[in-house]
């Protein structure tokens, strides 16, 4: 029987913010929240392309935003939010 791994604190709180339907998917639409002020936090997933990653980086730096990059890659980071597609950069709302 497979060992259930134990969430990271980020993760969690990932993960209930998904739930609550508080998450933004995307790159495009994670660009926009955070041009607009309207996320808290950005999660990366660890394979994310280097010009998205450097896009993203600019974008919270400007925004004074806290940035993750998760041990997770894009199909893992997916699969935790329960969604059919593959996650490179998740944003999560204001709080």
């Amino acid at each position: 029987m497979a060992k259930k791994k134990e969430l990271s604190e980020e993760l969690k709180l990932l993960r209930d913010r998904v739930k609550e339907d508080k998450a933004i998917v995307g790159m495009e639409r994670v660009i926009k929240a955070l041009k607009t002020g309207n996320l808290s936090k950005v999660f990366l997933a660890s394979n994310v392309a280097e010009d998205a990653k450097e896009n993203v980086e600019h974008y919270t730096k400007l925004a004074n935003i806290s940035l993750v990059v998760l041990g997770l890659d894009n199909e893992e980071l997916g699969v935790l939010c329960k969604k059919n597609f593959f996650i490179s950069v998740i944003g999560i709302t204001e709080e």
